[in-house]
């Protein structure tokens, strides 16, 4: 999703998660009416906010293992997938370092792994590369397409006409809460 500041991103992926409700429509997760079955829908869904929160007391080991919890995932599991996800975002050496200490960078990619740990269906991003170096935003792309070729979808925002062509399939153009053009880049350039 494409669009300045101000013009709805953040407030569609949020009634998509369940966190606002809309005031008008539909919103489906994969076939799954998000309004009549809002546990069902959030099961399948991943969020990631601009400015994740993580406990800070908490190593990013714990964290992943705390949070592959609440999705129900298997201990066992939980630290096979925690364990990857952090080999892959280039935290492995930080894996028993607090969170407190971490920059915005190695805090964003904790949260990914986060988001990823209980493998959803749906991964929706609100610009997931502000605040990482080059190297790190090559690693989230990179984590991202493999999830796409395992049959993820990927929602995310940004207002940088350049991240958008560079990454997305398909762009959706926000403006005032509605969504005014959708197509490939090259459908839109063409538009």
């Amino acid at each position: 999703l494409l669009g300045p500041n101000g013009a709805g991103k953040t407030t569609t992926l949020r009634m998509i998660a369940g966190l606002l409700p809309a005031d008008h429509g539909e919103i489906r997760v994969f076939g799954v009416d998000a309004r009549r079955s809002p546990v069902e829908a959030k099961r399948l869904v991943a969020w990631l906010p601009d400015e994740p929160q993580l406990y800070d007391k908490l190593d990013p080991t714990e964290y992943l293992e705390f949070v592959a919890g609440l999705w129900g995932v298997p201990p066992a599991l939980a630290r096979r997938r925690a364990e990857a996800l952090l080999e892959s975002l280039g935290l492995a050496e930080q894996r028993r370092q607090r969170c407190e200490g971490f920059s915005k960078g190695m805090r964003q990619k904790v949260a990914l792994a986060g988001a990823l740990i209980h493998e959803p269906k749906l991964i929706m991003l609100d610009e997931p590369l502000t605040g990482l170096d080059a190297g790190s935003a090559r690693l989230v792309k990179d984590i991202l397409s493999q999830r796409v070729a395992a049959g993820a979808a990927i929602v995310m925002t940004t207002h940088i006409l350049e991240v958008a062509e560079r990454i997305a399939s398909r762009i959706g153009i926000l403006a005032r809460g509605r969504l005014i053009a959708e197509g490939t880049f090259g459908e839109l350039r063409q538009g």
